[in-house]
């Protein structure tokens, strides 16, 4: 009688085993469990994220004092070691900082209210300077209409003086903010000391006890440090940009490198907004292009050096941030909370790695060779 393949093959095995060497003896990639874990872990994400949008009036102004908090606080340790109550501490921080941000945004608001006074006349300046590129627009133009385009351009119509007041809106918080972030901030620094050790003890293992007091360390170490490293450099930022504008002729240099300085808080966004202003202020102030924009190109060439520099030497040592981590986190949490979100993104995501570097361990196999 004659063997089928298939008897042969199944003649040495049970029915329903694996043959050798097929894919029905690996396991699945993932399992049922596994993936109804992931999809609750992303329902839980999404709600977590819809909570924080809604509810910005309230988190924004907890999350920015715990944040700031945890970047004094060692400067209330080292009041508290020279035998100043802490709590005494605690506000005599908090008032120093709001003095400095106050210096310098009566810096930055004087000259800006001179200035969106006068902007109908500045923006038709602006407009007639801007005459200088009607031969480019007319030549591509006429190559749209040879080509077969539209016959028009769009029209890209200069800003008006509505955008001021919701601008405003967008960037100040209201008072309540404002006292929430106050109350929390100067509670949080006087009472760091036992959250921590509330927070350590909340665990009986002896293992988790270290582990929340590493990671409690390290982000305290951590944020101390970004500020300090960045304000320093920010700063210098600033002096760069005031001596920049006063070679150059801007009008109030002072004001304009305090713009800088505080703009440069905000990874990415903040250069780009000062390297704008910088050109529309030289355009409306000098009689012509070149003069307009050297300031601002000069400043470019600051910022350019301090980015690619200054910043990765010094903070990359201390913290390894990946650029695309950073670009991301920016766009997120500018996009959920706006231009406080944008200034807390690189905080935020320091606290996300030390979290992720101390709670799931990264155990790296031997991958093949490409």
């Amino acid at each position: 009688m004659r063997v089928l393949p298939s008897e042969r093959l199944m003649s040495g095995s049970s029915e329903g085993d694996p043959l050798p060497g097929s894919r029905a003896d690996l396991p699945p990639m993932i399992r049922r469990t596994e993936f109804v874990a992931f999809a609750l872990a992303g329902l839980l994400l999404i709600a977590i994220i819809a909570v924080l949008y809604f509810a910005k009036a309230f988190f924004l102004p907890v999350v920015m004092a715990v944040v700031a908090g945890t970047m004094l606080s060692p400067a209330a340790s080292f009041l508290e070691r020279r035998r100043v109550p802490r709590a005494l501490g605690a506000v005599l921080i908090v008032i120093a900082v709001t003095t400095v941000v106050a210096f310098v945004v009566a810096l930055i608001a004087v000259p800006a209210m001179e200035w969106s006074s006068h902007l109908p006349e500045l923006g038709a300046q602006l407009k007639e300077k801007m005459h200088v590129f009607d031969r480019p627009l007319a030549l591509w133009k006429d190559l749209q209409t040879m080509v077969g385009g539209s016959d028009g351009l769009p029209s890209l119509p200069l800003p008006k003086v509505e955008w001021v007041q919701p601008t405003l809106e967008f960037v100040s918080p209201t008072f309540a903010e404002f006292l929430l972030f106050f109350a929390t901030l100067i509670l949080f620094i006087a009472s760091w000391r036992d959250l921590r050790r509330a927070m350590i003890m909340t665990f009986g293992d002896r293992d988790a006890r270290l582990r929340t007091l590493r990671i409690l360390n390290e982000i305290e170490v951590h944020l101390g440090n970004y500020l300090l490293t960045v304000t320093v450099i920010n700063v210098g930022v600033g002096i760069a940009a005031g001596i920049v504008c006063a070679l150059t002729g801007m009008p109030n240099p002072a004001g304009l490198g305090a713009l800088a300085a505080t703009l440069n808080f905000i990874p990415i966004i903040g250069p780009v907004a000062m390297f704008v202003v910088l050109a529309v202020v030289g355009l409306v102030t000098f009689p012509t292009i070149g003069g307009g924009l050297m300031a601002a190109l000069a400043f470019g060439g600051v910022t350019f050096m301090e980015g690619h520099f200054v910043t990765p030497t010094i903070i990359g040592r201390r913290l390894e941030l990946n650029a695309l981590a950073v670009f991301i986190a920016l766009a997120f949490w500018t996009w959920l909370w706006g231009p406080m979100g944008a200034f807390l993104s690189s905080p935020l995501l320091i606290v996300a790695l030390i979290l992720k570097e101390h709670l799931m361990p990264v155990n790296s196999p031997q991958l093949p060779q490409e």
